[in-house]
C-alpha cells in the first residue's frame, strides 16, 4: 500500500485509497492527449475553506485531476464510473 503524503497541493489529506497494482482508471483521452493511470485518490481539505476535493493522482501522488464536493461522503459516493476499474478502500490518513 502506498500512503500519501500529508497534504496534497496545500491540501490535508482526510481520506485515501490507492487501487494496488491495477489502477482505478485513467485520465485523458484522444490523439493528442496524454493518457495516465489513476493509482490514488485523495479527499482533502484547504485550511480556513468548507470545501472538499477529491484528488485523483498517479503512482507518485501527483495530481492529475480534482473535484470539488460539498462533503467526505458525497466525493466518496460520487466517485466516476473512469475510477471504478477497481473498488476504493478508504482510509482515514
Amino acid at each position: 500500500m502506498n500512503k500519501p503524503p500529508p497534504e496534497i497541493d496545500g491540501a490535508k489529506v482526510l481520506y485515501w485509497a490507492w487501487s494496488g497494482d491495477m489502477p482505478f482508471g485513467w485520465v485523458g483521452e484522444g490523439v493528442n492527449s496524454r493518457v495516465v493511470a489513476i493509482f490514488g485518490l485523495a479527499i482533502a481539505q484547504y485550511r480556513d475553506s468548507s470545501v472538499i476535493y477529491r484528488f485523483s493522482c498517479d503512482k507518485n501522488w501527483e495530481t492529475e485531476q480534482d473535484a470539488d464536493y460539498s462533503s467526505v461522503e458525497e466525493a466518496i459516493k460520487l466517485l466516476p464510473k473512469q475510477y471504478q476499474e477497481v473498488e476504493a478502500q478508504w482510509y482515514k490518513y
